[in-house]
C-alpha cells in the first residue's frame, strides 16, 4: 500500500458519505416547496403541517451536507495537488460559479424561509423555499459539469509549455452531452431518496397508530411519496437508457466492464447475474438476456458492443503500454446493485399505493419492515451509481488526458494521507451517529401543531417572543 492507495480510498470514502446527503437535500428540497405551494393554493393545514416537517429533516440534512461537503476541497489541495494543477482552469469556473451563485442563492434564501414564518408575506415566504430548492439544484449542475469533463473532456487545450489543460470554450463544458444526461438522471435520482423517506416516515405512524388524529395527513403524506418515487424511478429509466448509449460513444471501455464483456459481440446479451472468477476475467455461470446489451449501448438490438480485449488492444496503440481496464468485478457489480436497488424502492411505492388503495390505513408489519428500509435501498443505488461512474473510468482521473496515479500529490507521505484518511473517518462516523439519531428523534415526533399560539395580553414586545420554525 502506498500514498496514491489511500488516497484514493479516502477520496472514495469521503465522496460517497457526503453523497449519502446531496439526494435527499436536493430531492426534499423541491419536494417541501411542493407542499408549502399546495397550502398556499387551497388553505388546507394538512399540507402546512407537511411542510413543516419534512422540513425539519429537510434542514437536519441539508447541515450535515454542507458539513462534508467542505472536505471534497480540501483534498483536492491536500492529496491530489498534481491534479488540481492538471485542471484548475477548467473547474474553477464551474465551481466558482457554484459556489458565488448556487450556494449563495440556497443558503440565503434557506435562511429567509426559515426565520420567515409568520414575519414574510405567505408568497414572498413561499418564493424562499422554491429559490433555495432552484439554488441546490443548480448547484448539482455545475458540479456534474465540472466531473463530467472528467469523462468528456471537452473546450480545452493542453498547453504544451505548462502541460495544464486550459479551457478554450466554457459553453462547451457546460453543455457536454454527459452532464446534459447524467444532470436530469442525477436529479431523478434525488427524487426517488426524498419520496422514498416521506414514504417511510408515514408508514410508520400509519402502521403503528392507525387511530392518530392525523391518519389521514400521513396517508396522504404515503402516496404523496409512493407517486413521486415511482415517477422519479421512470426518469431514472429514461435518463439512464440515453446516458448507457452516450457512455458506449465516450467511454466504450466502461460500458464493455459493466458487462463483462471480454470479445466484441453483435447482438450482444445483458447478463443479469454471472458467477465468474474473483478478477472477473473468466465467466462460470450467466443468466443472459439476449439482445439487451446491444439495445442499451447503441439503440439497436443488433448494434455492435466491443469487448475488453478489443479496446485494450486500442488503447495500447493509441496511448502507449498499460493496462486501460477497469476493476472488473466492481464495475460489473456496481451496475446491477445500482439498478437493483432502485427498482426494489419503485416495488416498495406500488405496495405502498396498494396498501392505500380506497383510503385504506395499511397494517401490514411486513410493509412496515419493507417501508423502513425504502430510503436506505435508493440511497444505496444512488452510492453505487457513482462508484460505478468513477471506478468505471479508470485508470484514467481525466479520460484520456491524465492517469490516476499522475493526479496524486508526490510531496504528501503515506503517513499523513494515514493520519487524514483516519481522522475524516471517525470524524464522519461521528456524524452518521448525530444525523441519524436527529432524523429519527424528529421523525418519531410526527406532525407540528400549526394552531396559532393564544394571544398573551401581557406581551407588547414582539422582538422576545419564541421564533416560529426554530429548532
Amino acid at each position: 500500500m502506498d500514498a496514491l492507495d489511500v488516497a484514493r480510498w479516502q477520496f472514495g470514502v469521503t465522496t460517497v458519505y457526503h453523497f449519502l446527503f446531496v439526494p435527499l437535500t436536493i430531492g426534499l428540497s423541491v419536494l417541501v416547496a411542493i407542499l408549502q405551494t399546495m397550502w398556499l393554493r387551497t388553505g388546507n393545514e394538512r399540507y402546512l403541517k407537511l411542510t413543516k416537517f419534512y422540513g425539519k429533516l429537510f434542514l437536519i440534512n441539508f447541515a450535515m451536507g454542507i458539513v462534508t461537503g467542505i472536505v471534497q476541497e480540501f483534498q483536492f489541495g491536500m492529496n491530489w495537488s498534481d491534479y488540481s494543477r492538471f485542471v484548475g482552469d477548467i473547474f474553477g469556473a464551474p465551481l466558482a460559479i457554484e459556489a458565488l451563485l448556487a450556494f449563495f442563492l440556497e443558503s440565503t434564501f434557506l435562511g429567509l424561509w426559515i426565520f420567515g414564518w409568520d414575519r414574510l408575506p405567505k408568497r414572498v415566504h413561499l418564493a424562499c423555499i422554491w429559490a433555495a430548492a432552484i439554488g441546490s439544484t443548480v448547484s448539482a449542475y455545475f458540479i456534474l459539469a465540472a466531473n463530467s469533463w472528467m469523462q468528456n473532456p471537452v473546450g480545452y487545450r493542453i498547453n504544451p509549455e505548462s502541460g495544464r489543460a486550459e479551457l478554450t470554450d466554457f459553453v462547451a463544458v457546460l453543455t457536454n452531452k454527459v452532464a446534459l444526461i447524467t444532470f436530469p438522471h442525477t436529479i431523478f435520482g434525488c427524487f426517488l431518496v426524498a419520496g422514498s423517506l416521506i414514504v417511510a416516515v408515514a408508514v410508520w405512524h400509519l402502521v403503528r397508530r392507525p387511530d392518530n388524529p392525523d391518519a389521514d395527513t400521513y396517508r396522504f403524506a404515503a402516496r404523496f411519496g409512493a407517486t413521486v418515487t415511482l415517477l422519479a424511478t421512470a426518469g431514472v429509466l429514461a435518463t439512464g437508457d440515453i446516458q448507457s448509449k452516450i457512455m458506449t460513444e465516450v467511454q466504450p471501455m466502461k460500458m464493455a466492464a459493466a458487462e463483462g464483456l471480454y470479445e466484441t459481440e453483435s447482438p450482444a446479451s445483458f447478463s443479469v447475474l454471472t458467477v465468474g472468477s474473483l478478477d472477473g476475467s473468466r465467466e462460470l455461470f450467466a443468466l443472459k438476456i439476449p439482445y439487451l446489451l446491444s439495445w442499451l449501448s447503441t439503440g439497436d438490438v443488433n448494434g455492435e458492443v466491443h469487448g475488453i480485449n478489443d479496446l485494450q488492444a486500442q488503447y495500447t496503440a493509441q496511448y502507449g503500454p498499460g493496462s486501460y481496464t477497469p476493476i472488473i468485478p466492481v464495475t460489473y457489480w456496481s451496475f446491477r446493485l445500482m439498478i437493483g436497488f432502485g427498482l426494489a424502492a419503485a416495488a416498495i411505492a406500488v405496495w405502498t399505493l396498494w396498501a392505500h388503495r380506497r383510503g385504506r390505513t395499511p397494517t401490514s408489519k411486513w410493509l412496515l419492515r419493507a417501508a423502513l428500509v425504502m430510503p436506505v435501498l435508493p440511497l444505496a443505488a444512488n452510492c453505487f451509481g457513482w462508484i460505478f461512474t468513477e471506478m468505471g473510468r479508470q485508470p484514467w482521473i481525466v479520460f484520456g488526458e491524465m492517469l490516476t496515479r499522475d493526479g496524486v500529490s508526490r510531496s504528501v507521505s503515506l503517513a499523513e494521507v494515514l493520519t487524514s484518511f483516519t481522522a475524516f473517518t471517525l470524524v464522519y462516523a461521528t456524524l452518521a451517529v448525530v444525523e441519524v439519531r436527529l432524523l429519527v428523534r424528529y421523525a418519531r415526533h410526527g406532525l407540528p401543531d400549526t394552531d396559532p399560539p393564544e394571544p398573551d395580553p401581557t406581551d407588547h414586545d414582539d422582538e422576545d417572543k419564541p421564533l416560529a420554525f426554530a429548532y
